[in-house]
């Protein structure tokens, strides 16, 4: 099996890197100090991290549901925390 190069992020990397990013873009912005042209550049920017974050989830979700079940992926369901183990069922 082929290995990735080392300069590419795991997907999880890059979420948790554009997430850190939008963050910070949001400080920024909500301090209120930006030009409008910086505003909209950053909401630009800020849209676009987003849709990386969006992207890097879903990811994951599919990841998670083909380990669950690799015949049925689409099988899985919504976690819920009713179905969660409680510590005094231990």
């Amino acid at each position: 099996m082929a290995k990735k190069p080392a300069t590419e992020a795991s997907p999880v990397a890059d979420f948790e890197q554009s997430l850190d990013a939008l963050e910070q873009l949001v400080e920024k912005m909500e301090q209120g100090e930006m030009s409008l042209e910086d505003s909209l550049a950053a909401y630009e920017r800020g849209v676009g991290l987003y849709r990386k974050c969006q992207a890097a989830l879903e990811q994951a979700e599919l990841r998670v549901r083909l380990l669950s079940d690799p015949q049925d992926p689409a099988s899985g369901r919504p976690f819920d925390a009713a179905d969660a183990p409680r510590s005094d069922d231990v």
